[in-house]
């Protein structure tokens, strides 16, 4: 997941699991808890792969390294909106 191709193949696989999870609850192969609780996880990992596209995004325009982006810790990128 080191290139920008990488991280948006990345993101499409999640976007599959988000939907096939709610494939599964609509069918009721898993719990409204289990597709909650994985839910969130897929989107503290969306987040993240995100907000490391968008760093090498400033890399490149301000003449740095793109492979200088790392992925931020949930903890951080998920307090951008507190």
């Amino acid at each position: 997941m080191t290139t920008d191709r990488g991280i948006h193949e990345h993101i499409a696989e999640l976007v599959a699991e988000e939907k096939s999870l709610r494939d599964q609850l609509a069918s009721a192969q898993i719990t409204p808890d289990d597709e909650h609780a994985r839910l969130k996880a897929l989107e503290v990992q969306l987040d993240q792969a995100w907000d490391l596209l968008r760093q090498r995004r400033a890399l490149r325009e301000t003449g740095g390294s793109p492979d200088d982006a790392a992925e931020r810790p949930a903890a951080v990128v998920e307090s951008y909106l507190e």
